[in-house]
């Protein structure tokens, strides 16, 4: 019996070992003992590979559903997402200073005490979600963005508004 493709991406070995209970559980929904699934892994490792392919998945639906905030930084830009239930707002933030760098604590200082400068440009929109918004999230992640409790977010928020 062959899955369908995977949709988002295998979690790491790292994830998977965080999520150990996780997996057992998982594995026992399907009636899969400790025994079976070395067995599994040795006999049938394609179907070891779906399986953990399966529970990547439901992983990643879990967290999605639930993401709120959704961060990405880099030296001259920082894009940070709050994820409603209607749409995806965004507040980027480009510095022009060549000399800053974001990432660093000395640029975020530099940026903290200079956000009403000329060096620094701001840019606010929303977006509708497609038809599958976890996949539009997951898109963001990909790209390089990591989840966040989002109090950048609302401190721009209130300076703003």
């Amino acid at each position: 019996m062959k899955f369908s493709e995977m949709k988002y991406q295998r979690l790491t070995k790292q994830q998977f070992e965080e999520l150990h209970q996780e997996f057992i559980n998982f594995l026992a929904t399907q009636s899969i003992t400790a025994d079976e699934w070395q067995t599994i892994k040795n006999e049938k490792p394609e179907v070891a590979e779906e399986e953990l392919d399966v529970f990547s998945d439901l992983i990643w639906e879990g967290v999605l559903g639930k993401v709120n905030y959704l961060e990405n930084i880099s030296a001259r830009q920082m894009h940070l997402f709050k994820l409603t239930d209607k749409e995806m707002k965004l507040f980027a933030v480009k510095v022009m200073n060549p000399e800053i760098d974001l990432t660093t604590q000395t640029g975020f200082d530099w940026f903290k005490k200079n956000w009403q400068s000329d060096f620094v440009e701001y840019l606010t929109a929303s977006k509708a979600y497609s038809e599958d918004q976890n996949m539009d999230k997951f898109d963001l992640i990909r790209q390089g963005a990591v989840i966040t409790k989002g109090e950048l977010y609302q401190w721009f928020d209130k300076i703003i508004n």
